[in-house]
C-alpha cells in the first residue's frame, strides 16, 4: 500500500512539474505573441501584407510544399519497392500537413530569400489582376503572345508559345506554380527541408531508420533532377523578352501593351531585358508602391511622356498604395530627368545581387551611395 501510495504521490509531482513547465511555456509564448501583435500593428500600410494577399501567400507555400512532398514520398515509395523493401513503404505513409506544420514550427519557412520570392510573386498576381482593362485600339489584333506565336521568326514563335504554356501552368495551380517553380537555390533548399521533415514523420529507427535516410535522400536527388529552371513562367518571360530585343523606338509600345493585357511578367521582363538588369531587379522596380525607381529606370529607357504617363497611370489604377494625383503632378519633374543621368542611377542594378547586398549591409545608411 506505501509503495502504491509513494508511486501516486510521485506521478503526481511529475504531473505538476509538467503542468508548470507548460504554463511556464504558456507564458513565454504569450509575451512572444504579444511583441509580434505590437510589431504587425506599427507596419507601415506601404509594406503591410493585407487579409487576401496573406491568404494567398499561405496557400502557395503550402501548394509549393506540397507538391515537393508528393514527390519524394512517391519516388521513395518506388525506390523501396524495387529494392524489395516493400515493409518499409509503411513508414512512408502522409500525415495530412505534418510536414508544412514541421517546416512552419521550425522556423525554416521564414527564409528571407524565399519569402522575398513569393511576397513578390503574390504582389505580381495581384498587381496583375487589378490592371485596368482597356478595349485594345484595332479589336481584331490577337493580344501580344498570339501574335508573336503566328511570327515566321520562330526563335520569337518558340518564345511566345512557350511563354504562353507556362502561363497556363501558373494558372492551373492557383498562381503559385508547380513543384519546381522556384529560383533554382531556392528549390535545392526547400526540397531539403522537406525531405528531411518527411523522416520526422517515419517511425522508422535503427537500420530501418538508415534504410529510410538513405531512400529519402535519393527521391530528393531525384526530385531536383527533374527540375528545371527554364520551365518557370519568369524565366520564359526573360527568354520571350530578349528574344523581342525590342529596339528603343517600339519598347514603349510593348510595355504599354503588356499591361494592356495584363501580364505583368512580360512587363517586368521586357523593362529587365531593356535595362540589361536581372528579373528580381526590374520586379522590386515595378512593385515599389513609392515608384522613384521605376520613373527613373523608364527615363534611362528614353520612353516619351506619354509612354511614361500610361504606364503610370495603370499601376496606380491597379495599386490603391500609389496616388495618382502625387504622379500627375510629379511627371514633369520625371521627364526632365535627363536620361544619361537616369542611366547612372540604375547602373547599380546590374551588379551581382550578392555584391549590392554586401554593399548595403556595410552602409551605415543603408543606401548604395
Amino acid at each position: 500500500m506505501s509503495d502504491r501510495l509513494h508511486e501516486m504521490r510521485h506521478g503526481s509531482a511529475l504531473g505538476a512539474g509538467k503542468l508548470l513547465a507548460r504554463a511556464v511555456a504558456t507564458q513565454a509564448r504569450a509575451a512572444r505573441d504579444l511583441k509580434l501583435a505590437i510589431d504587425d500593428f506599427f507596419l507601415p500600410e506601404a509594406v503591410r501584407l493585407g487579409e487576401r494577399l496573406r491568404s494567398e501567400l499561405a496557400l502557395m507555400l503550402e501548394r509549393l510544399v506540397d507538391g515537393i512532398e508528393t514527390g519524394i514520398r512517391g519516388d521513395a515509395r518506388h525506390l523501396l519497392a524495387a529494392r524489395g523493401e516493400s515493409g518499409l513503404i509503411a513508414a512512408l505513409e502522409r500525415i495530412d500537413d505534418a510536414v508544412y506544420q514541421r517546416l512552419t514550427e521550425s522556423g525554416l519557412l521564414r527564409d528571407a530569400g524565399l519569402m522575398a520570392e513569393l511576397i513578390a510573386r503574390v504582389r505580381q498576381e495581384a498587381l496583375a489582376a487589378a490592371l485596368p482593362m482597356h478595349a485594345p485600339d484595332n479589336p481584331e489584333q490577337p493580344s501580344l503572345l498570339n501574335r508573336f506565336s503566328q511570327n515566321p521568326d520562330r526563335m520569337l514563335a518558340n518564345g511566345a508559345v512557350a511563354l504562353l504554356m507556362a502561363e497556363s501552368r501558373r494558372r492551373g495551380t492557383g498562381g503559385s506554380g508547380q513543384a519546381g517553380d522556384l529560383p533554382p537555390e531556392l528549390q535545392h533548399r526547400l526540397t531539403w527541408w522537406v525531405a528531411a521533415a518527411i523522416r520526422e514523420t517515419t517511425a522508422a529507427s535503427g537500420a530501418e531508420g538508415v534504410a529510410v535516410d538513405r531512400v529519402l535522400s535519393e527521391a530528393a536527388l531525384r526530385s531536383l533532377a527533374a527540375y528545371d529552371e527554364g520551365d518557370r513562367l519568369e524565366d520564359a518571360a526573360l527568354r520571350f523578352a530578349a528574344a523581342l530585343d525590342a529596339p528603343p523606338d517600339e519598347l514603349a509600345a510593348l510595355l504599354i501593351e503588356a499591361l494592356g493585357d495584363g501580364r505583368v511578367v512580360l512587363f517586368i521582363a521586357i523593362l529587365a531585358h531593356g535595362l540589361g538588369v536581372g528579373f528580381p531587379a526590374a520586379r522590386d522596380l515595378v512593385l515599389d508602391p513609392a515608384g522613384e525607381g521605376l520613373w527613373v529606370a523608364l527615363r534611362a529607357l528614353d520612353l516619351p511622356r506619354g509612354a511614361v504617363a500610361q504606364i503610370g497611370y495603370a499601376l496606380c489604377e491597379a495599386d490603391a498604395r500609389r496616388g495618382l494625383e502625387q504622379f500627375a503632378d510629379r511627371l514633369d519633374e520625371i521627364m526632365a530627368l535627363d536620361p544619361i543621368e537616369a542611366g547612372r542611377a540604375v547602373a547599380t542594378l546590374r551588379l551581382h545581387p550578392d555584391y549590392c547586398a554586401a554593399i548595403l549591409a556595410l552602409a551605415p545608411s543603408g543606401n548604395m551611395t
